[in-house]
């Protein structure tokens, strides 16, 4: 059971805001109440706190819990004090992760704003270090849903290995709101189902499109390869053109759009297709000169190459905002939790701080936050509780 003081902090300024522990309390604590000596609400704040300040592993979350147990005091009891690390990850052990991811997304439509017009980002990552070798245990990958605009990770799920991201994402999709959304994925996940998921959910959809759709991807291939050698004549073609210049290197990124699908095996087993596009970018090296050349090709439910080309360029988002910050900034990959479910439980958590700072109205960077947020108590509290 959780600890019945849930509270609410009330700020100096004399606003009132609701913790979001009270979204998390729906998350079942497997312990027999009598012998539960340290609440799950208590190691729920104490786990996130401490993830925000830096903390890697549970070590490192007693360690924090210790050092500023007055400051997690002004919130709940914590009357036996922090657990030890060993009873931190038994606890976190054995929560439920499918019940834990609800509770995240559940937090995460109480924060975000409409979905209408955002576009969200879905895409998976593999903890490297998560796998165990005495025992085959596969590394933990997740497939995660990145709202671009708002810069939010939207939710996740759990998989046993990048294969299974073709029935992780209709689960994942299940879980959010994606009306008026504008939906990317990668090449695993052009699929008929998940495309018809898609528009169920009354969304739109970009699908990269690569050889394991065999035939369809070899007719759309050649059908740009003979409109371009044609000149595109005949051809009700939408085009734009983007130039990035940085380290280094010029890029060129031309994106082209068609609405004719009469060339296309069965384009009907494609719910809301409308669609096909190809981006071809252009990469010049400044010193040598060398210019280098990739096309990749896409399925899409809208007609807008404007749109079509915001969509491929925020896809990427989702790498550079989220896999990456939880690689280089939460060291993720690093990481050596293996034991159980807890490599997707640390996901979590770390999604849920990288959301929390990703919030702070501050020019600090992310690794910035972190560390303000393990020295200045106030600048926690803001953090956690804005």
């Amino acid at each position: 059971m959780w600890h019945s003081s849930f509270f609410i902090i009330r700020y100096e300024r004399g606003m009132m805001a609701t913790d979001f522990l009270e979204i998390f309390k729906q998350i079942k604590d497997v312990r027999q109440e009598q012998k539960s000596t340290y609440p799950l609400d208590e190691i729920l704040l104490l786990c996130v706190c401490a993830v925000i300040s830096g903390a890697e592993g549970w070590s490192g979350i007693a360690q924090f819990g210790k050092a500023k147990l007055d400051w997690f005091k002004r919130f709940l009891p914590y009357e036996n004090g922090i657990p030890n690390e060993d009873t931190i990850s038994w606890v976190m052990n054995r929560l439920n992760v499918k019940n834990f991811e609800s509770c995240f997304v559940e937090w995460v439509n109480e924060l975000a704003s409409d979905q209408a017009g955002e576009i969200i980002a879905i895409d998976g990552k593999t903890a490297r270090r998560s796998y165990k070798s005495k025992t085959s245990k596969k590394p933990l990958h997740m497939v995660s849903a990145w709202a671009c605009k708002q810069k939010l990770s939207l939710g996740q799920v759990a998989t046993a290995e990048k294969s299974n991201e073709i029935t992780a994402i209709p689960v994942l999709l299940d879980m959010l709101n994606t009306k008026g959304a504008l939906i990317t994925i990668d090449a695993m996940g052009c699929q008929k189902e998940i495309a018809e998921k898609i528009k169920a959910k009354n969304a739109d959809y970009v699908l990269a499109l690569k050889g394991n759709q065999g035939l369809l991807f070899e007719a759309v291939k050649d059908y740009f390869a003979v409109a371009q050698d044609n000149n595109y004549a005949g051809v009700s073609m939408q085009q734009k053109t983007t130039l990035d210049s940085g380290h280094g290197r010029i890029e060129t990124r031309t994106y082209f759009l068609i609405d004719d699908l009469n060339t296309l095996p069965k384009p009907e087993l494609w719910s809301g297709l409308k669609s096909i596009g190809m981006v071809v970018s252009k990469r010049e090296d400044k010193n040598s000169g060398k210019v280098s050349e990739q096309r990749r090709y896409y399925l899409n439910s809208i007609t807008d190459v404007e749109l079509f080309a915001n969509a491929v360029r925020s896809h990427w988002g989702v790498e550079n905002r989220l896999h990456w910050v939880l690689d280089v900034v939460f060291r993720e990959d690093d990481s050596r939790i293996r034991k159980g479910d807890c490599p997707a439980v640390f996901n979590i958590l770390r999604q849920l701080a990288n959301n929390m700072l990703r919030r702070m109205d501050s020019k600090l960077s992310i690794k910035a936050r972190r560390f303000q947020a393990a020295l200045d108590d106030d600048f926690r509290t803001n953090v956690v509780f804005q």
